[in-house]
């Protein structure tokens, strides 16, 4: 089972319903944050310019370098779901996963002295509707799906297939972690830039 993200940067409008979604959903505290969207561009030459929404957040690698490199085995992954995730109990606060994780999607929660991250909102997985993520369920331009890539007739199976390969992406790979999510990007939007440089749209105070 590969449970995992695709998130369409066609539709993607730069809302940050997700985040707010999400800071709701998981109850984070100010400061911490499991998923940010940043800008990628504007690139070209006026007036033609190009630019997408680059949302971000932990990568469900298959290889995840975090589990690897984790002293207590705090990080692991659910056998059941595939889902990486953080045991709270057994995280001593040493932020040696961060230094395995090249995404900066991992956050020490200075109140609790914990790793924290995004876990696709694994607590929502008994839910009778259904298991989805709150940043995919309040996704204003439904730019964001979840579902099992290992199953051809998941959601997101479907729309991967259906952008065609050329158009289906992942985040750049230094370490060979083979990153799940997966982002569908035409070249009628924007070109998918390799190693984007991420522009912080909130200024940091």
């Amino acid at each position: 089972m590969k449970n995992c993200l695709v998130i369409d940067l066609d539709r993607c409008s730069g809302c940050d319903s997700c985040v707010a979604a999400c800071k709701l959903e998981n109850e984070i505290d100010l400061g911490v944050k499991f998923t940010r969207v940043n800008a990628v561009g504007p690139t070209g030459t006026f007036p033609d310019i190009e630019m997408y929404w680059l949302p971000m957040q932990c990568q469900q690698c298959e290889n995840p370098g975090c589990i690897e490199v984790c002293p207590t085995g705090a990080s692991y992954r659910d056998e059941a779901t595939g889902v990486v995730l953080v045991n709270a109990d057994d995280c001593i606060g040493c932020e040696t996963c961060l230094t395995g994780c090249p995404y900066n999607v991992r956050t020490l929660n200075p109140n609790t002295n914990v790793i924290e991250k995004c876990t696709l909102c694994f607590q929502r997985r008994g839910d009778e509707a259904g298991w989805e993520p709150a940043c995919v369920h309040n996704c204003c331009c439904g730019a964001r799906m979840f579902g099992d890539l290992d199953d051809p007739e998941s959601v997101v199976s479907k729309a991967i297939a259906a952008a065609g390969e050329e158009n289906v992406h992942h985040i750049y790979d230094p370490a060979s972690l083979a990153p799940t999510t997966a982002y569908i990007l035409h070249e009628k939007t924007a070109a998918w830039v390799e190693e984007p440089e991420e522009v912080e749209r909130y200024e940091k105070k």
